[in-house]
């Protein structure tokens, strides 16, 4: 069988201090495909000048299109999707050349294994956080939902042991940051899906979501990351659905 090839794919949009440290990580791979979403920063600039080949877009069309953009310009036998703040360990870089060399399944779920403000998180669904990223390129695609979106594969799927690293939400200003957009794009997405909400259902999913991560998945253990984790998911849920149940510009 002839050598198996791997095309790493990433989106951006103003990641110059994410992107080089991930890029040197991911030499392993036979491409590297960034798809930028015109930058203010040196994201571009960096990107090939550590070797990738950019793709630069005026449009967004959603994480989930965006990605499909991406893998659609790949040209590698295997697509490793990845996040511009992630890293490949040289442990699951090893992981990953064997596996493809094996040719037993059509895609790998990788273990996520997150930072938040510092502290690697264990619980609270944190970790291992499951996530299909590694699939032959014939068998793969991404949904087009516009947030929180996956990649498919059409075939059987097994798991890798190493993880991958996240390093995401480094500082408060990044958790707010964060929260917001996904609150915003993930309420706009239920009204479009005809989905209706009130503010109760609201607080509801506020506090059901934080006695869930912190309470019956251990959120606790990780002390006050854990805490303050949780406390912004259950806003994150409460801004959310409070956008369903106030539409456009309605006052409450």
């Amino acid at each position: 069988m002839s050598e198996q090839t791997i095309s790493a794919i990433i989106i951006t949009l103003n990641e110059a201090d994410n992107l080089p440290e991930c890029l040197q990580t991911l030499k392993f791979c036979h491409e590297v495909i960034v798809l930028d979403q015109q930058s203010r920063d040196q994201t571009s600039r960096l990107a090939e000048a550590l070797g990738a080949r950019v793709i630069s877009t005026d449009i967004w069309l959603g994480f989930g299109l965006q990605k499909q953009r991406a893998l659609d310009a790949a040209t590698g036998d295997w697509i490793l999707s990845v996040d511009a703040d992630e890293r490949v360990t040289p442990e699951l870089a090893r992981e990953i050349q064997h596996a493809i060399k094996t040719d037993l399944v059509d895609g790998y779920v990788l273990k996520r294994r997150s930072q938040f403000l510092g502290k690697w998180m264990r619980h609270g669904g944190w970790y291992p956080d499951r996530i299909l990223r590694l699939a032959k390129r014939e068998h793969a695609r991404f949904d087009p939902t516009p947030i929180h979106e996956k990649m498919l594969v059409d075939g059987n799927v097994s798991e890798l042991k190493y993880p991958l690293l996240h390093y995401s939400y480094r500082s408060v200003e990044d958790v707010l940051a964060k929260q917001k957009s996904y609150a915003i794009a993930s309420g706009k997405k239920k009204l479009a899906d005809g989905q209706s909400a009130g503010v109760a259902t609201a607080l509801f999913r506020s506090a059901w979501t934080f006695t869930r991560l912190f309470i019956f998945q251990l959120g606790f253990l990780d002390g006050r990351h854990g805490l303050i984790a949780a406390i912004s998911k259950s806003q994150e849920a409460f801004w959310k659905y409070l956008i369903v149940a106030w539409p456009g510009d309605r006052s409450v």
